[in-house]
């Protein structure tokens, strides 16, 4: 790789990484927590995908590999590869503190059967991994140019991954709610609208939970709001546990004490089934005083659902009278006589004095 070559290669990779980071796809607002920023998130491996493709072409390799470093345990691991490259995890003990100290970011070469060439990837002082490209068994050694290259094909690499992480990062905070980790309100409005639109397009069932724990204001009042705060955290976990019976569903929180259950997908009676156990745990595990919560699904006879505002009305309906009824379990929407339902009338009955019932949170 001569310098004619190296420009060339380093602008193509800034250029394939600009591209990729802004076709990638997004991380998925219903698992804020699974890794934004990190090797799980799909922003960040779309990125080392294209770094390993690029290094490998730019270094005439037949494999390339991108790896993660795990500061916890020390080990590098498959993030993306190119070609035939290994993808077991190894042990690197030290490697942070070889990558970090004075030239450890140049790459090596080593020929055990194969040439190969490996650079860490660091930028800002922080470790991100190592990039490896091969040859062929018996194929040309890497030059002195060609390690050069490298080296400077890693740094761009180590950049575009940190750029990536720092966009994921940025994301994670627009869509997660801080105290409970779950999707905030504008991932909810976001997912609904998405799950309303497949809904119009082919039927899809949409359900929607709304619930709220019970007594939570007491526990404020007599044991503090820190007290507070981890009971709302406790309740989300068991929220998530629950919304994971369901495929791709999103456990959300609206604000203060109440959450949400968003399903696409799933019939209307698993989601009636998930709710059901919602509660159930929450009774069983001394939350307060248990949930109300209310259920409206496409999937039963509620009327049409053309807007997130219906379907948020209607399982706020059912909410309210799981709540004025203290039931035990989730109230659904129509299942009491369809459209003549009683949540279904409510939901649909006019706001007294033109205003919303309660504090109705729909559009």
């Amino acid at each position: 790789m001569g310098q004619g070559v190296r420009l060339p290669a380093v602008v193509g990779l800034v250029q394939a990484l600009a591209a990729a980071q802004s076709a990638s796809p997004h991380a998925d607002p219903a698992h804020p927590c699974a890794g934004p920023g990190g090797p799980t998130d799909p922003a960040v491996q779309e990125t080392a995908r294209t770094a390993a493709a690029r290094l490998r072409a730019a270094l005439g390799g037949t494999a390339a590999a991108v790896r993660a470093w795990d500061a916890r345990e020390e080990t590098l691991s498959p993030l993306a590869t190119d070609g035939d490259a290994a993808a077991a995890p190894r042990s690197a003990p030290g490697f942070a503190a070889a990558a970090t100290a004075p030239g450890g970011h140049r790459a090596r070469t080593a020929d055990a059967g194969a040439p190969s060439l490996t650079a860490p990837l660091v930028h800002a002082g922080r470790v991100y991994g190592e990039a490896e490209v091969e040859r062929a068994p018996g194929g040309p050694p890497f030059t002195a140019e060609e390690i050069r290259g490298a080296t400077a094909l890693a740094a761009v690499a180590a950049a575009g991954l940190a750029q990536s992480a720092y966009v994921a990062e940025l994301r994670r905070l627009a869509y997660a709610d801080p105290l409970t980790g779950l999707a905030n309100r504008r991932a909810v409005d976001d997912r609904l609208d998405a799950a309303l639109r497949l809904h119009a397009a082919d039927g899809t069932v949409v359900s929607f939970a709304v619930c709220d724990i019970n007594g939570l204001k007491r526990v404020n009042d007599a044991y503090g709001h820190q007290a507070g705060d981890r009971l709302l955290e406790r309740f989300a976990g068991l929220l998530a546990e629950c919304a994971a019976l369901l495929p791709s569903a999103l456990a959300g929180r609206l604000g203060g004490d109440e959450f949400c259950l968003l399903a696409a997908g799933p019939s209307a009676d698993e989601a009636a089934t998930a709710a059901g156990e919602l509660c159930r745990r929450a009774g069983e595990s001394a939350l307060g005083d248990g949930v109300a919560c209310g259920l409206a699904s496409t999937g039963d006879p509620i009327g049409p659902v053309r807007t997130p505002r219906r379907l948020f009305l209607l399982a706020d309906a059912a909410q309210y009278r799981a709540k004025a009824a203290r039931a035990r379990g989730p109230v659904v929407a129509g299942r009491d006589g369809g459209t003549v339902d009683p949540v279904v009338r409510l939901a649909d009955a006019p706001p007294p004095h033109g205003t919303e019932r309660r504090r109705f949170r729909g559009r």
